[in-house]
């Protein structure tokens, strides 16, 4: 066996050895809320970064956090899995503040962070600019795995991770484009910076559109699950792959593609049982890739930096707070009055406080250059502020909602579909019961008595439903967007089914959309 071999299977050893570790602490982290019941008031994620910043108290280094590791192997599994959930229809009716947030909320964000930094701080611009930029992406993984837990309307869910899942891209470009400006091998110019976003963005949606639609199609010519669920998760990371290659956005490309897969190559060319399996397989990748991220980023900390640059980060912090707020209700006020958005003052609220950083800014931040003398200093300040927006905004989070009163009881909803699933339970019991009465298998007065005792208990369960109706009309809507749904499911596999025997070319355009543009319009005004 020769020196370099040798030197290999350690490494890989160490490696696997390292990751095992990591896992196991992750998943011990994930059962104490059952043994600690005050836990559960915490979100996972952010439990996580505090038992990892706890690690880093210690001195206890679990792996070391590498920008490649991040941006490669942990970012696209999180944003595939998050735009597969996106319903498409529900982001187009807000794309227009989601392109406001995502396109001009980064430019203001970097200027403005960039300035308060360079005239307070003292900071050289091209610095100030660097750290502007890490630290204009929302992380579609800090927001994401919070709002989910939180359980919070479904329109500003939307809002939210529309904005955090395309302006990452934005962010990248930017970051990029100021690294060669910081080390004078570029020249700053709005018209340059306009072509490269252009390309950027446009190398990652055609790339993703080609990938997206060519697989979709694919996926009609057979059924097999396994082979389905396979294909989901190499297309994630062959698109990243292929658009970095090409000198696109990775990033959007993954978003691009998770969103033709969920909300057309899903309904197309997956059995409804195969488009199941996908999602909970899905769900298991971002659960699992979410409990590595969130600990390594607290346990990355190096609390030495952090104590040194305390001025510095606590005014970024300041200066993200502002910018951002002049984003988020500036651009909203902009999109209610030209796009009739009606995006209300608590739900602008809410973005903005809900606005984390997390892993994404840190990866920009490490992926600077060792030449530049202040890398330390901006890897401090970014390190520094993302702490702040996880530990400080992520814990409040939830008070905030409850506040404005935008977080869904869910206990309630929970209640309300126990029991409808309980009057579907019975109300198919009295249909058998019906059949076999009606064959003759059962005595007719022993089936004529469970049917009256069934009917009584099926009359109450109608009550105690029409008072929770009542009493939060909210509820409705559980029902209908449910039914929606499954109408929809069914709409587009009965049109996949035509298309599989070759009864049909190409796919006819759904009714239903039209049919439920109406509801929408009609919730909207």
């Amino acid at each position: 066996m020769t020196p370099e071999t040798l030197i290999n299977e350690v490494t890989i050893e160490y490696n696997l050895k390292q990751f095992l570790l990591v896992l196991a602490v992750s998943l011990s982290v994930a059962t104490l809320p059952q043994i600690f019941s005050w836990l559960s008031k915490i979100p996972y994620t952010l439990l996580l970064v505090i038992v990892g910043l706890g690690l880093a108290c210690l001195d206890v280094r679990l792996a070391a956090l590498s920008p490649e590791l991040i941006l490669l192997i942990f970012l696209p599994p999180l944003l595939f899995e998050a735009a597969w959930n996106l319903e498409w229809s529900k982001l187009k009716r807000d794309l227009v503040p989601i392109a406001l947030y995502a396109i001009l909320g980064v430019v203001i964000s970097v200027v403005g962070t960039a300035f308060v930094l360079h005239q307070i701080v003292g900071i050289s611009l091209a610095i100030a600019l660097l750290v502007g930029a890490s630290l204009s992406a929302t992380d579609p993984v800090s927001v994401i795995a919070l709002f989910r837990e939180l359980g919070v309307e479904k329109r500003l869910a939307v809002l939210v991770e529309g904005e955090s899942l395309f302006n990452d891209g934005i962010a990248v470009v930017a970051f990029g484009f100021l690294v060669e400006f910081s080390l004078g091998t570029d020249e700053l110019g709005i018209p340059i910076l306009i072509g490269r976003f252009l390309t950027f963005v446009g190398i990652g949606v055609g790339v993703g559109s080609l990938i997206g639609f060519g697989i979709s199609y694919l996926t009609q010519k057979f059924d097999l699950p396994l082979v389905e669920q396979s294909l989901t998760l190499v297309s994630a990371y062959g698109t990243y792959i292929m658009v970095e290659e090409l000198g696109g956005s990775g990033a959007i490309g993954v978003v691009t593609v998770g969103l033709i897969f969920g909300n057309f190559g899903s309904r197309i060319g997956m059995q409804p049982s195969t488009r199941l399996a996908v999602t909970q397989f899905w769900e298991f990748v971002a659960f699992f890739v979410n409990s590595i991220v969130f600990l390594l980023i607290g346990d990355a900390m190096s609390l030495a930096d952090l104590q040194a640059n305390l001025g510095a980060i606590a005014i970024t912090i300041m200066a993200m707070f502002v910018t951002r707020a002049i984003a988020i209700f500036g651009l909203g006020w902009l999109s209610n009055l030209l796009a009739k958005s009606d995006i209300s003052l608590p739900d602008r609220t809410v973005i903005w406080w809900g606005g984390l950083r997390g892993s994404v800014s840190i990866a920009l931040a490490l992926n600077l250059p060792d030449v530049l003398a202040d890398r330390s200093q901006i890897i401090a300040i970014v390190f520094g502020a993302v702490l702040f927006t996880l530990l400080v905004q992520g814990l409040t989070t939830k008070m905030l909602l409850e506040k404005l009163g935008l977080l869904n009881d869910r206990a309630s909803h929970q209640q309300y579909r126990e029991a409808i699933a309980q009057r579907v339970a019975l109300n198919r019991v009295l249909n058998y019961l019906s059949e076999v009465s009606g064959d003759g298998k059962i005595e007719l007065e022993f089936a004529n008595s469970l049917v009256s005792r069934i009917q009584e208990k099926l009359d109450l369960l109608q009550a105690e439903i029409d008072r929770m109706l009542d009493s939060s009309p909210e509820l409705r809507d559980l029902t209908i967007d449910k039914l929606e749904g499954d109408l929809r499911a069914i709409e587009a596999d009965t049109y996949a089914e035509f298309a599989r025997s070759g009864q049909l070319k190409e796919l006819p355009v759904s009714v239903l959309q039209e049919v439920f543009k109406y509801r929408n319009e009609e919730i909207v005004s």
